[in-house]
C-alpha cells in the first residue's frame, strides 16, 4: 500500500486547509485510515480516523468541531478538512493505513498502523 499526502502549507490562524491522502496498491474501501500529526519535539498523535466499515469518522478532542475527515472511494482518496486553524495545529501531518483486522483501540495510536505516507507540513501563524 502506498500513501501520498498533500495539501499542506503556511496559513494564518483562523484559516482553512484541506489535506488529501491518495492511496494505491490496495482496495481503498478495505483499509482503516487515519490522520496523524507530529509537532517538533512531540510524539506523533492521532488527529482522527475512519474505519473501513464505517462512514463515521472519529477525532481527537483537540480537533473536534474544527476538522472533518472524509473519503472518496472512487478516487482512492481520504481528506482532512481543517477549519479555524490555530498555531498549535502546526505540525507535519501524516496519513496512515491499517489492516481491517485491527480493532478500534489499536487504531488510536501510531503503532496500530501498517502503512504510512510521507508527511505534509502545516504551519499556522498567529
Amino acid at each position: 500500500v502506498q500513501l501520498q499526502a498533500s495539501g499542506g502549507g503556511l496559513v494564518q490562524a483562523g484559516d482553512s486547509l484541506r489535506l488529501s491522502c491518495k492511496v494505491s496498491g490496495r482496495t481503498f474501501s478495505n483499509v482503516n485510515m487515519g490522520w496523524f500529526r507530529q509537532a517538533p519535539g512531540k510524539e506523533r498523535e492521532i488527529v482522527g480516523g475512519l474505519r473501513w466499515s464505517s462512514s463515521n469518522p472519529y477525532y481527537a478532542d483537540s480537533v473536534k468541531g474544527r476538522f472533518t475527515i472524509s473519503r472518496d472511494n472512487a478516487k482512492n482518496t481520504m481528506y482532512l478538512q481543517m477549519n479555524s486553524l490555530k498555531p498549535e495545529d502546526t505540525a507535519v501531518y501524516y496519513c496512515a493505513a491499517a489492516s481491517t483486522r485491527k480493532i478500534q483501540s489499536e487504531l488510536r495510536g501510531p503503532g496500530g498502523y501498517d502503512y504510512w505516507g510521507r508527511g505534509t507540513q502545516v504551519t499556522v501563524s498567529s
